[in-house]
């Protein structure tokens, strides 16, 4: 390794360390040593059990010896030789690169930009301190002589902290990583401080006599500010070429690669701070950058190589280390070690101490016992070791023995990664950081129950079949059986468990949402539900709120953090009050007045608006002439000529207009500035003129000279010609913004409902699952409501975002059934690459789709109403009995306890349902748990159908339906829809319940059916799902074997054998084998099990049994009078007729 900068003569290279090669080099073989090198840190790395600083240790040593030989044998000094001739900034450049972005790509940007200030001020602490005290240290007690600089220089190398292995032990005992992030991210800003002082160490060498305090400052400008900047721009590229739908994995892996040495030598070759556009990077992508499984890959890649240069540094600089001189290896340079280890802990002490009250104030999860485990977070690593020779490289006095200060940095960076490291494991767990809080261990307890009640309901199922009728169950179910011992619990001092308050509960419980909203909005990105910039939106506003205790994000907290638009629309507002509508008013001349008939043809003429323009532009070069003073003392006649000309011709202009506008002339902006404008020119003129007559006032020429600047205002008209342009550009970001904010909404109630599905999970008191359902509910409601009122503002937008999601779900359901070919071996390989490019091309063509789709007419709405099916016949007959409805905001749609008059299919707007609890046809009083008198609420927009089942049912309505927005729906009477199922019965009625009882069921048992392909349509093609009609004492017998879920969506029934009552919305348990009705009217959706292909005409019997029943007064037992009936009937639709509609309507 060779000194970069200083030459001892002129023949001979400068070796930092070791000697030069005074003989035929000839092959090196330096390719094998690193080969080795890397083998060997392999097999340290098996059989050391990953621990890192014994495999770097060895190999520092291992190095070391192999330097020392290299002094006694040539031929392995020709070995090295390529290393010690090698400039240490091309060792920087070449291992720094890959472990700054590595480090950079670990860290939360969200929770670093949180603590962004008090990180930079932890950073800055900590490098002054460094500077004083070990600088102080070096001075002190080092034997060789060193001055100021090389002790500046060597504090400086020694204040990074290794952004790498910093943190890794905290990572095996599951630490908070927030405060792992302020770890990291304070030593990356460490990291790219001491980057910019070395390079303008470096700049000053190289330019010593162009180097002063302005080409320092320019430098530092670019090295901050240019290089985050060329890093963002290089983020936005990487972002844009991993989401590319047709790239494949290795080619993205190349490109991660080649682009972050990319980055880096560009940025350094433009003068700026290659590390600091790197950590930039690293920092703007996250999990959404990639796509879906690259990202662990990619990971994974970059992670092997940072991994092989750590191996290879500390193998190298062993090497240089013991190419030097053994003379200066004395028993001094151990004790001057331990001082720097020593005083190195006491900056890290009080720098924490200096900045803790910060973060305290800051974080309420930091306090003193993360202060001491931070302390003891000082540890150095490759970048020490990279910057160790520029000690030697960039100081002015050279040391003697510069091999002994890569010396105390590689032993300083070894004792701190071996002893910091244990400390801060050890204190961590002393201090009880690792231990899992009560909240968090009954979480844990809740999903091992979970998981282990799921492997007895399948082994359960299993039991069942024929196959596996010879198992030893017993055995499978002691194999089976979970015994997890929750790690670091925490116990209370006299050893028993503690119990949780209901504010911790709710405070563990609040996390665990936020946790499960991050992974619902990353899941709905990854199935393109949901745009990448509205995910990271999502993720970004969780995270910033998720320090804030006690805090559960709203939909109105997400505004706020994007920002609202009122801006834009405040400013389209004034563009279109100052749009220029050019209005020809009717001009009736008096008598027969020719010429002011002409004046008015001319003046709305196109010729006469673009004269205008040619007017005002024209006016460009003399106003340049009359700033510029030079041509302006040149050519005074002339300006004085033109000015006149124009104002002649601007007053021309303006008495045209005012005699044929006359009064209407100031009511339009544009003319009254135009006026303005012709006075402020006429007092010009004046001015002039009287300059002229009386050149010896000053105060007259000084206030000629102020006016004669207000000239530059005669370009203000040209600016209408702009604002159109303006308003389409604002339009289209308003359109952008609401497009943006539907999708975010969107987003946040998708998952508000997939977290309200886990809340059981997150906690099992009731106080605590029904305060987070509450919570969950009332943000639902929050952003539903912001839904409507958005497509109401924008509802063209809205319906090109609908479409879109359309067409995404349609494509992503045909991949799903192209995979599903293509693993059975259907379609081999070479097919299958290229129906998936179709597929891919389909859904990069989305990106095309225009912004906003103008709103159908509302009689196309009517095939938005699935029972229609969208079949002709059915839409034409109620087309022509359906009306417009119109409502203002707070008018009453329907009120509760009323009769149903029809029902209403919203075309545009937003209404609010108000009502009780839905009864699902129980009265309140029989269902158990139905005390509360909370309201329940409901919001309702475009496409969404108010009042389907009570019409159904002929019932009063059990909510209150107000508009909050102008409302216009399609209302089809009570009399056209009976009329309607007598004319198309049974299968019309029959629709609609299987409408109602789809929706009840994935709205109230969405977990349980994952999986289950229950859309509206498929379910009446392919009888997937129907619906059972069960009336009072009827009794229907239930056949696990073909039924594989049986859910009560309407009424209640009771468990024959049990006794057991079912009340609507409920799913009947496997265990259940009869049914009977207790209310009037019982409704159940029935999902059928999968069948084999040979069985698919088969017969499927249902048993329904009337029953006459009474019931003594006994707790249990019923005396039965049975009446048998048998119905029996196909897998065509089981309640509905296959009669051709066509035949019906005629009928």
């Amino acid at each position: 390794m060779n000194a970069s900068s200083i030459k001892k003569d002129d023949t001979q290279m400068d070796i930092l360390c070791g000697r030069a090669a005074i003989y035929h080099q000839g092959e090196t073989h330096f390719t094998m040593l690193v080969c080795f090198i890397i083998v060997l840190g392999g097999f340290l790395r098996a059989c050391a059990k990953n621990s890192e600083v014994i495999v770097l240790s060895i190999l520092s040593l291992s190095g070391f010896v192999l330097g020392q030989l290299a002094h006694r044998f040539v031929e392995i000094h020709r070995i090295i030789y390529p290393l010690l001739k090698t400039p240490s900034f091309s060792l920087y450049c070449y291992f720094l690169p890959i472990i700054i972005f590595v480090a950079a790509l670990d860290v939360d940007f969200y929770i670093l930009k949180n603590v962004f200030w008090q990180v930079l001020l932890t950073g800055s602490v900590s490098l002054f301190l460094s500077l004083t005290i070990i600088g102080y240290v070096a001075m002190r007690f080092s034997k060789e002589i060193w001055d100021l600089q090389s002790c500046m220089l060597f504090s400086i190398t020694l204040s990074i902290i290794d952004p790498l292995h910093s943190v890794n032990s905290l990572k095996t005992v599951g630490v908070s990583k927030m405060n792992s992030d302020i770890i990291r991210g304070e030593s990356l800003i460490i990291c790219a401080i001491t980057s910019i002082v070395i390079e303008l160490f470096r700049k000053k060498i190289l330019h010593s006599f162009t180097f002063t305090e302005i080409y320092a400052f320019i430098n530092l400008f670019l090295d901050v500010f240019g290089s985050i900047t060329c890093g963002y721009v290089c983020a936005r590229i990487i972002q844009f070429v991993f989401i590319d739908l047709f790239g494949n994995t290795l080619t993205n892996v190349i490109l991660c690669f080649s682009m972050v040495y990319m980055t880096f030598y560009i940025v350094e070759v433009f003068g700026m701070s290659g590390i600091i556009a790197l950590i930039t990077v690293g920092l703007n992508l996250d999990s959404l950058s990639f796509k879906p499984r690259n990202e662990l890959i990619i990971t994974k890649f970059l992670i092997m190589f940072s991994s092989v240069y750590h191996q290879l540094i500390y193998t190298f600089f062993g090497i240089v280390i013991g190419c030097g001189q053994t003379k200066y290896f004395k028993i001094h340079s151990v004790v001057f070690i331990l001082i720097l280890f020593v005083s190195l802990n006491i900056v890290r002490l009080f720098t924490i101490v200096l900045v803790s009250p910060i973060f305290m104030h800051s974080s309420y999860e930091y306090n003193w016992r993360w202060g001491i485990v931070i302390t003891w977070s000082g540890i150095k690593g490759v970048f020490n070791l990279l910057l160790a020779p520029e000690v030697y490289n960039l100081s002015e006095t050279k040391i003697r023995s510069p091999h002994l200060c890569i010396l105390y940095v590689q032993m300083i960076s070894l004792l701190t990664m071996g002893i910091n490291s244990y400390m801060m494991t050890q204190s961590a767990r002393m201090l009880g950081l690792c231990s899992i809080s009560l909240p968090r261990q009954m979480a844990m307890r809740n999903a091992i129950q979970h998981i282990q009640e799921i492997i007895q309901n399948t082994i359960t199922l299993f039991k069942t079949e024929k196959i596996l009728t010879n198992v030893n169950w017993t055995l499978v179910e002691e194999k089976t059986r979970i015994e997890y011992i929750i790690p670091f619990s925490h116990v209370s001092q006299n050893g028993e468990q503690e119990s949780p308050t209901d504010e911790d509960l709710t405070e563990e419980a609040r996390l665990h949402v936020a946790i499960i909203q991050m992974s619902s909005f990353e899941k709905q990105c990854n199935d393109g539900i949901l745009s990448v910039s509205a995910a990271r939106i999502l993720i970004g506003a969780t995270k910033s709120y998720c320090p804030i205790q006690g805090k559960f994000m709203s939909i109105y907290d997400v505004s706020n953090y994007v920002r609202s638009r009122s801006w834009l629309v405040k400013f389209k507002r004034i563009l279109t009050c100052l749009e220029y509508h050019k209005e020809k008013p009717h001009f009736i001349p008096s008598g027969n007045n020719k010429f002011l008939f002409t004046i008015y043809q001319i003046m709305f003429s196109e010729e006469f608006e673009y004269a205008e323009y040619i007017i005002t532009l024209m006016y460009i070069c003399p106003m340049i002439v009359h700033l510029w003073p030079i041509a302006r003392e040149l050519n005074v006649s002339a300006l004085l000529s033109i000015n006149y000309y124009f104002m002649l011709l601007y007053a021309l202009q303006a008495a045209l207009k005012i005699i044929i506008l006359k009064r209407k002339y100031f009511q339009q902006c544009w003319n009254t500035l135009e006026f303005f404008i012709l006075v402020i020119g006429l007092v010009d003129v004046f001015c002039v003129y009287s300059v002229r007559l009386r050149p010896e006032n000053i105060l007259l020429i000084q206030v000629t000279v102020v006016i004669g600047y207000f000239r530059i205002i005669r370009f203000l008209p040209i600016t209408k010609v702009i604002i159109p342009v303006l308003i389409n550009i604002v339009d289209v970001l308003i359109k952008k913004r609401l497009s943006l904010m539907y999708s975010i909404t969107k987003g946040y109630v998708k998952s508000q409902e997939d977290t309200k599905l886990l809340i059981k999970q997150i906690s099992s008191r009731e106080s605590i699952y029904q305060k987070l359902y509450d919570i969950l509910e009332t943000n639902r409601r929050d952003a539903v409501k912001e839904l409507g009122l958005i497509e109401h503002e924008g509802r063209d937008v809205v319906i090109a975002l609908k479409s879109k999601h359309a067409i995404q779900t349609v494509i992503h359901k045909a991949q799903k059934n192209l995979t599903f070919l293509w693993s059975r071996g259907i379609i081999d390989n070479h097919e299958g690459i290229e129906m998936n490019k179709v597929l891919l091309t389909k859904i990069k063509a989305l990106n095309n789709i225009p912004m906003a789709i103008p709103p159908p007419t509302p009689d196309k709405y009517l095939p938005n109403i699935v029972w229609l099916q969208n079949k002709e016949i059915l839409i034409e007959f109620f087309k022509e009995r359906a009306k417009l409805a119109y409502f203002d905001y707070g008018d009453i749609i329907c009120k509760e306890g009323e009769m149903p008059q029809g029902i209403y299919l919203i075309i545009s707007g937003m209404a609010i349902l108000h009502s009780s609890p839905p009864s699902f046809g129980i009265d309140n009083t029989l269902r158990p748990g139905r005390e509360s008198k909370s309201m329940f609420t409901e919001f309702c927009t475009s496409g969404d159908i108010i009042g389907e089942l009570n019409c159904l049912l002929k019932r009063e309505i059990e909510y209150t339906a107000i508009c909050e927005t102008t409302l216009q729906a399609c209302f089809i009477s009570l009399e056209d829809l009976y009329e309607g199922f007598d004319v198309f019965w049974p299968s019309l009625e029959y629709k609609i319940w299987l409408k109602l009882a789809l929706r009840t069921a994935s709205q109230y048992f969405e977990s349980s059916l994952v999986g289950e392909d229950l859309t509206f349509q498929k379910c009446v093609d392919h009888n997937h799902a129907y619906v059972e009609t069960l009336s009072s004492y009827n009794e229907m017998v239930i056949d696990n074997a073909t039924m594989k879920f049986v859910i009560i969506v309407y009424g209640s029934v009771i468990d024959m054998k049990t006794e057991e009552s079912y009340f609507a919305p409920s799913m009947i348990p496997k265990t259940c084998e009869q049914l009977l009705g207790t209310s009037d009217l019982s409704k159940l959706l029935i999902i059928l099990a999968p069948e084999p292909a040979n069985n698919i005409n088969t017969n499927t019997t249902v048993t329904v049994r009337k029953v006459l029943c009474t019931r003594p007064e006994k707790s249990h037992g019923h005396t039965y009078l049975k009446i048998h009936l048998k119905i029996n009937f196909q897998l065509a639709p089981p309640r509905c007729h296959t009669k051709d509609l066509g035949v019906l309507s005629k009928e």
